[in-house]
């Protein structure tokens, strides 16, 4: 049985007051807007098992295991990123569930402390159609609900969500509401986050997540901080009815490499590089403005990049470059128009190619992985995956040390 939504309404979730447990309410206004209340101190314990769902070729998992978790149940319904996490994972077949998740039930998820969830982002991507949370794919969300509504008391403590942006926004905002809504229907108070890639390697990558801690919440409230950019602090101030519980973060970190330090130098008659005719037309492509900045980095007297899309602007394909050192949002290949091309130009010269699948596993942060399948089936699983290191940025800077801290509270 799927999972139902139930009526939204602005009463406010009641929450028990009490004081302060790890941080504070920086102003009187949202002091008086906001009740805190002392979560109870739920059986967390400090054994780090995770039941990743949508995982897709297993980033995610990448990044929780750097931090010390460890993945014991994964599903996804997709066939060719199933046969990429195995080829990367050899332990993929004593815990990978191959299916529609709406088919799952929740005597075969094993009871474990995090549950994670990048669901399909296809309706609520600003490059889509934005059919929201009730569109094909990404209604999928509905299904991770429905699994934990069935779990009962054996629901992990802690759950994960991730997805682009565009959540925040799809419908007005109601889809992201109600969302938000359904996780304090099932106990858990929220916790929304932004994150960039580019904090951390050279990929221009925001994505939204959301941690959900079961248990009466305690609201921390941080201004001015990059992981709360002014549409996700004004959404969380109108909707005073969801309960949320705000942890103070430190700052990201700032990132030390550039596109330079991920591709890989092949030789100006290597095979990768399109042929002239190809080049010519990519250049031809260009509006006045990018061309500019081609052949400029054409004239110079040494070899810079830059990475390009193409885009349908005003009915026409365009090519447009970026050359600030950082790569464009990876982007599941549907058409062609999702693949990421390499500009190189330099001495009088230029080359152009399609990024690598490697290259595509160092933007994601995922350099050690071991690629199997065709490129297209890796520039799909690469596209469609989350940034390693921002995952164990996460987990060892946000969910570890709540382990570690509810843990010595039921000590």
């Amino acid at each position: 049985m799927r999972y139902k939504r139930k009526k939204h309404t602005d009463k406010p979730a009641k929450i028990r007051e009490s004081s302060c447990v790890n941080g504070h309410l920086e102003t009187p206004e949202l002091a008086s807007k906001f009740p805190i209340a002392r979560r109870k101190n739920g059986d967390l314990g400090s054994e780090k098992t995770v039941a990743e769902f949508f995982a897709g070729i297993g980033l995610m998992r990448m990044g929780l295991e750097k931090a010390g978790w460890r993945v014991v149940f994964a599903n996804d319904i997709a066939l060719e990123k199933r046969a990429m996490y195995t080829g990367h994972f050899p332990d993929a077949s004593d815990h990978f569930h191959l299916r529609d998740i709406h088919k799952l039930t929740a005597d075969e998820i094993p009871t474990v402390t995090l549950a994670t969830a990048s669901f399909p982002c296809n309706d609520l991507s600003l490059a889509g159609a934005r059919a929201g949370l009730n569109g094909k794919q990404s209604s999928a969300f509905w299904g991770f609900v429905s699994l934990l509504r069935e779990m009962g008391e054996r629901r992990p403590p802690i759950v994960l969500i991730e997805n682009v942006l565009g959540f925040l926004s799809a419908n007005h905002g109601k889809d992201f509401r109600d969302a938000l809504v359904a996780l304090n229907e099932l106990g858990y108070t929220v916790d929304p986050i932004v994150m960039d890639a580019a904090w951390f390697v050279p990929q221009s990558r925001q994505r939204l997540f959301v941690v959900g801690l079961r248990g009466d919440g305690q609201n921390v409230f941080v201004s001015d901080s990059p992981l709360r950019p002014p549409a996700l602090m004004e959404f969380i101030l109108s909707h005073p009815q969801i309960q949320w519980n705000l942890y103070s973060l430190p700052a990201p970190p700032e990132r030390r490499k550039t596109l330079i330090d991920i591709i890989d130098d092949f030789p100006g008659d290597s095979p990768e590089w399109w042929s002239k005719e190809r080049g010519d037309y990519f250049l031809s492509q260009m509006s006045e403005r990018h061309k500019e900045i081609a052949l400029r980095m054409i004239s110079q007297k040494r070899y810079s990049y830059a990475t390009a899309f193409r885009r349908i602007r005003n009915g026409k394909s365009m090519a447009e470059i970026r050359i600030d050192g950082i790569a464009g949002c990876l982007r599941t290949p549907r058409g062609g128009s999702g693949r990421q091309i390499l500009f190189k130009a330099g001495f009088g010269k230029y080359f152009v190619r399609l990024l690598t699948a490697r290259e595509c596993a160092r933007l994601m942060g995922a350099d050690e992985y071991r690629i199997t399948g065709t490129l297209n089936q890796a520039l799909f699983g690469f596209g469609d995956a989350v940034c390693v290191p921002v995952i164990q940025w996460i987990a060892k800077l946000y969910l570890n040390p709540i382990i570690s801290q509810l843990a010595r509270k039921c000590a």
